[in-house]
């Protein structure tokens, strides 16, 4: 095009890209007015111009406001500073849609009422205080009356879904299940008793005693973690390695009773390892067969939507049962 030459609307419109009833409400606007109008009213246009008709067609492509572009045509703001406002509203509304799309998911599999869209809609677009302030009035509720350990429920309520600023629609399917659980009393009812079940009275109880709770997630891990390095390092189970790691772990848990590490403990412990997997079977036949709240409805559905929302990766690894009741085995005594 030359830079001299003026074009006509129609001329204006074909090479901006545009309608020619655009070209004129950009013109009757004052967005992008018309180069030149001669006597006879007729609107000319220069290369200049179709190059501004041309950035305001390519940003309301793009859905920019208008307002936001007559400001940056005229001089009042910078194409960056458009640009990047323009994101945030799209990241707004993509945020949104995220939303619905959850929502609507969510209806479509538990069954679509007015009153429960309306729930939906109130749960994710709740603010991070109301998110905390929920899960808060759960904990108050489940551990109101509950006979456990003192300081047991303490440790169970730090474990929270922070939903992130930018979550995917996983993570807002598992926050709308999680939220409508917990308001729920019948669900509360149900943690609470699993928990009084479990943990109120015998092995269930020295469990969720302090010093047992502080040893299983304070001072145990590291001991647990050498163990398993142990393993994954392809150690035998009676290696100088294995041994220290597995002895080191034996003789803090022995403490938690106050009792020495005798052969004749680590045999009782290394037989508990070998049972393991066969208890789990019986609790799990159990528990499929139960007409009591059990783990995997209660709290361990608690559990699982929460890392969902906090994108915490599943824990895959099978432990190592019949090597660590290997390790630790008291070794066999020296013959003379």
């Amino acid at each position: 095009m030359d830079n001299d030459t003026l074009y006509s609307i129609g001329d204006a419109a074909r090479r901006s890209g545009l309608s020619v009833s655009a070209v004129r409400f950009y013109a009757d606007t004052d967005t992008v007015p018309p180069t030149h109008l001669t006597d006879a009213g007729h609107r000319l246009y220069d290369v200049d111009t179709i190059a501004r008709l041309e950035l305001v067609r390519t940003l309301r492509e793009l859905d920019t406001d208008l307002n936001g572009i007559r400001r940056l045509l005229k001089g009042h703001t910078t194409l960056h500073d458009l640009l990047t406002t323009h994101l945030e509203i799209v990241l707004d509304q993509e945020r949104v849609l995220r939303a619905r799309t959850a929502v609507l998911r969510t209806l479509i599999k538990q069954g679509a009422t007015p009153t429960r869209a309306d729930l939906m809609h109130q749960l994710v677009t709740m603010t991070d205080e109301e998110r905390e302030r929920i899960i808060e009035d759960f904990w108050n509720d489940v551990a109101h009356g509950l006979d456990v350990p003192d300081g047991f429920v303490d440790r169970l309520r730090t474990m929270r879904p922070h939903l992130p600023e930018d979550p995917t629609p996983t993570q807002l399917q598992a926050w709308i299940e999680l939220a409508d659980l917990v308001r729920d009393p019948a669900f509360r009812d149900a943690v609470r008793t699993y928990l009084h079940q479990t943990y109120s009275t015998g092995v269930g109880r020295d469990i969720a005693s302090p010093p047992f709770q502080h040893f299983m997630y304070e001072s145990g891990v590291p001991l647990v973690e050498e163990v398993l390095a142990a393993h994954r390092a392809g150690e035998h189970p009676r290696s100088a390695r294995a041994q220290r790691a597995v002895i080191a772990l034996m003789e803090a848990a022995m403490e938690l009773s106050e009792a020495p590490l005798t052969p004749e403990a680590r045999n009782r412990q290394a037989e508990g390892f070998r049972l393991i997997p066969e208890l789990e079977r019986q609790i799990a036949e159990e528990d499929a067969q139960s007409t009591d709240p059990v783990y995997d409805h209660t709290h361990g559905r608690y559990l699982d939507l929460m890392a969902l929302i906090n994108d915490t990766p599943p824990d895959e690894d099978t432990l190592p049962y019949a090597w660590i009741a290997d390790a630790m085995s008291a070794p066999e005594p020296h013959q003379p």
